[in-house]
């Protein structure tokens, strides 16, 4: 199974950005992490800063044999209705995570744009939020295929 893990703005800095709420792991060091402990999917990695070029890469799932995305998009989750309608446009599941608990964050972190078209939001369980998410994927495109 074919899964895009995208990740947002400023995550390239994990492992030295408050680490006391995003922990000491780098983005790299997640994705070897979800390498060996799901070797039966193909896990493809995007990341950048910028609102386009993630929405580039979300269209870019559309015809290319993708069955599902991960996405973190950091703090475009808040405001972010270009994404909002890109993932609401591709027809393969979506699940939107973060590393902290938006809920328990500051009010303006509480609201999530995306949420309402993603299958699932999972926040607040670290780096352990991305292997969440390809299980929970895994686990929902296995279903589909019975």
């Amino acid at each position: 199974m074919n899964i895009l893990v995208c990740n947002g703005p400023n995550l390239n800095l994990l492992g030295t950005r408050e680490p006391n709420v995003y922990g000491s792991q780098t983005l790299r060091e997640i994705e070897e992490e979800l390498l060996l402990k799901f070797p039966e999917a193909s896990l493809t990695f995007f990341q950048s800063n910028h609102e386009g070029a993630i929405i580039d890469a979300l269209q870019s799932t559309i015809g290319k044999h993708f069955d599902g995305v991960v996405i973190n998009p950091g703090a475009f989750t808040h405001y972010s209705y270009a994404i909002r309608d890109c993932i609401a446009a591709i027809s393969i599941p979506v699940i939107e995570i973060h590393l902290s608990n938006i809920h328990l964050r500051e009010k303006f972190r509480r609201t999530s744009v995306l949420a309402p078209v993603c299958m699932a939001q999972i926040s607040g369980f670290g780096a352990a939020s991305y292997a969440v998410a390809v299980e929970m994927l895994l686990y929902h495109l296995s279903k589909q295929k019975i």
